[in-house]
């Protein structure tokens, strides 16, 4: 939630419908549509709580002030306008907008006056110093339940949860360099959860400002909208490389390596102090705009919707998090117990994080789902991909496309990062209709070991080139 320079104009190719997403074996989960829970999760084991809330107090009271900074008005002293992203609305700490409920939760409301003037609410925490010690992993977490709103009622409503580097306190121009987390964002109710990185220097730089890097996905189970569900952030610092990744009710859906950044990057919004977390709930501004294609809130936009915050809680793991990888005790060429075989044949649909497709049902023979409206930029990530120790040296995929005379493009593979060189990679063009499947072998660079598999997709047209069903690696 960029809240200081004027950011968010972006707007989705297309909404990111991942609903193969696969589940990963996190032990701070808890059930998306319960109802509110009185206390925090307990710690799981090798972990340490680091700081949380979960509001408890008399209703109609604000946040403890111990823990919380309440903003308001329409930007910070000296700071850009309309809070950097042009949202309409004027933050106060009027118990109208903001509160304690008495049952657990801290409730953000926004609200029109009969003159057509938004209000609504935006905490950050006291503390600036959210940060993991070298070697330890910190996850932030929150349960929450995003305003239950949809349709036209719901254009400009834009819920966030998200982290600024501490140098941004005071200075307000520094941004995106110091970095910012946005763990949950959601606009005009949509049931789908954005979580987004925002780096380097702006417009562009590595971090593709102001869009930011980001990835999205329905929440699982329920709706975002109809339920509490639990969103979490984890920056890893265990290994060779840093890691951040994002996730919703333990679901791993984005994540960014230390090494698409770059070293400059990485450093500016790593090694100051830490973070501080921010709750608030806007109204219009560039995101919500960019999403609906024309200005929001509207006439018909209805306020009074709260987002619902069950608990905020940090934890610190000096074990580091779980990348999928690793050794399960079996030979040299078998599998991680939590990983993917390489030589096995490997679902689209069952990616851990993906930019700009869809979904849809196959008539390919293998039944299930392919993922289509692939084109260039686009992208898919399968993480925890085990090689072994005999080098994959063929990549063979399943592949689709009706495109018109003249569009086409290459089907890559990259290993660990989006913007790695390719390790293999083929050119598709039409194969005689969307549902004409054929299977494409490809040599590759020797591979071993466990990685993150990219496949990502270039062409030279913006028209969508291919859909994909399958794909798989082999020794020859």
């Amino acid at each position: 939630m960029e809240s200081h320079q004027p950011s968010r104009n972006r707007r989705p190719r297309r909404l990111l419908a991942a609903l193969g997403a696969f589940v990963l074996p996190l032990a701070m989960v808890t059930t998306a549509s319960s109802p509110a829970q009185a206390d925090l999760p307990p710690t799981p084991e090798g972990w340490n709580l680091v700081w949380s809330d979960d509001f408890e107090g008399q209703a109609g009271a604000l946040p403890d002030s111990d823990d919380w900074i309440v903003d308001t008005g329409t930007s910070y002293p000296g700071g850009p306008a309309n809070w950097g992203t042009g949202e309409v609305q004027t933050y106060t700490d009027s118990p109208d907008n903001i509160g304690l409920d008495g049952q657990g939760n801290l409730r953000i409301t926004p609200r029109r006056d009969a003159s057509g003037q938004w209000t609504s609410a935006r905490i950050e925490t006291q503390r600036a110093d959210f940060k993991p010690a070298d070697g330890e992993t910190l996850r932030i977490e929150g349960r929450l339940q995003v305003p239950d709103i949809t349709g036209e009622e719901a254009l400009g409503y834009w819920p966030a949860f998200w982290a600024l580097g501490s140098p941004y306190r005071g200075e307000y121009w520094n941004w995106p360099a110091v970095g910012e987390f946005d763990i949950m964002e959601n606009v005009n109710g949509i049931d789908s959860v954005w979580g987004v990185l925002h780096c380097g220097v702006d417009p562009g730089g590595p971090c593709n400002e102001t869009e930011g890097l980001g990835d999205s996905r329905a929440c699982p189970d329920s709706t975002c909208q109809s339920g509490f569900h639990t969103y979490s952030f984890e920056w890893d610092r265990s290994g060779s490389s840093s890691q951040l990744r994002w996730y919703v009710d333990g679901q791993q859906y984005h994540s960014v390596d230390e090494a698409q950044i770059g070293a400059s990057a990485w450093s500016d919004m790593t090694d100051h102090a830490g973070y501080f977390l921010l709750l608030n709930v806007a109204m219009g501004g560039a995101f919500p705009d960019g999403v609906q294609g024309s200005a929001t809130p509207t006439d018909a936009t209805r306020p009074g919707e709260p987002m619902i915050v069950d608990y905020v809680a940090v934890w610190e793991s000096g074990s580091g998090g779980d990348d999928g990888g690793g050794d399960d005790g079996g030979g040299d060429d078998d599998p991680p117990s939590d990983g993917v075989d390489a030589r096995s044949t490997i679902q689209a649909e069952d990616y851990q994080g993906q930019s700009g497709t869809e979904l849809e049902s196959t008539s390919d023979t293998s039944g299930g789902q392919n993922v289509t409206r692939i084109g260039d930029g686009d992208r898919l990530r399968f993480d925890g991909v085990d090689f072994g120790a005999t080098a994959a040296q063929q990549f063979k995929a399943r592949v689709a496309s009706g495109s018109p005379e003249g569009v086409s493009g290459l089907v890559e593979v990259r290993l660990d990062s989006p913007t790695a060189e390719p390790v293999a990679s083929f050119a598709v063009a039409d194969t005689g209709g969307w549902q004409s499947w054929q299977t494409v072998p490809a040599n590759m660079s020797p591979v071993t070991g466990t990685h993150t598999v990219y496949l990502t997709f270039t062409s030279g047209q913006p028209a969508d080139f291919v859909n994909l069903n399958w794909f798989t690696f082999s020794t020859d």
